[in-house]
């Protein structure tokens, strides 16, 4: 039976989306399933074993609208057993004291909800002054700037998913 990778995301501007639908293509035959937040129920999240979690960080470090909407629904969402790695989109020169706030948020709650967390990544090439999203000095997750690094986007996308690959046993 072929594995399937559920993954979540909340696009304001469609920035995100478009990264996750970048992600979904770099993963090749695996069957990586897209979800907006905006049209998901916590029910949603019940058939994958390994799910990726996507947000931009908002204004001055807030979650995304969708994801602020549906934060609450995450306390009913039993994450044990899966397996959860993030990305997170953001603009270090302009908001570089809440740099991938809301990666870091998203991901302390699913942690705190038993989901194991993969996919850390490097904070070197980024230049910000404070992020929620640093564990032990890594990025708990792949971390985007599309504003100011547009160019080293897809060859991030494409580091990280082979390496999430291998995190996820696929």
């Amino acid at each position: 039976m072929s594995k399937k990778i559920g993954l979540f995301f909340g696009t304001t501007t469609g920035k995100t989306e478009t990264i996750a639908e970048s992600i979904q293509q770099t993963f090749g035959d695996i069957d990586v399933e897209l979800h907006d937040i905006s049209q998901t129920e916590a029910k949603d999240f019940n058939g994958y074993e390994y799910l990726i979690i996507g947000s931009p960080t908002w204004n001055l470090g807030d979650l995304q609208d969708d994801w602020e909407g549906f934060f609450s629904e995450l306390d009913e969402i039993d994450f044990s057993g899966k397996t959860v790695a993030y990305f997170g989109t953001g603009d270090q020169v302009g908001y570089g004291d809440t740099f991938q706030d809301a990666m870091g948020m998203l991901e302390e709650k699913i942690s705190e909800r038993g989901g194991k967390t993969i996919g850390y990544t490097s904070t070197d090439g980024y230049n910000h002054t404070g992020s929620k999203a640093i564990r032990d000095d890594k990025f708990c997750g792949l971390a985007i700037d599309d504003d100011s690094q547009p160019h080293l986007t897809k060859k991030r996308i494409n580091a990280w998913v082979p390496q999430v690959k291998q995190e996820f046993g696929l």
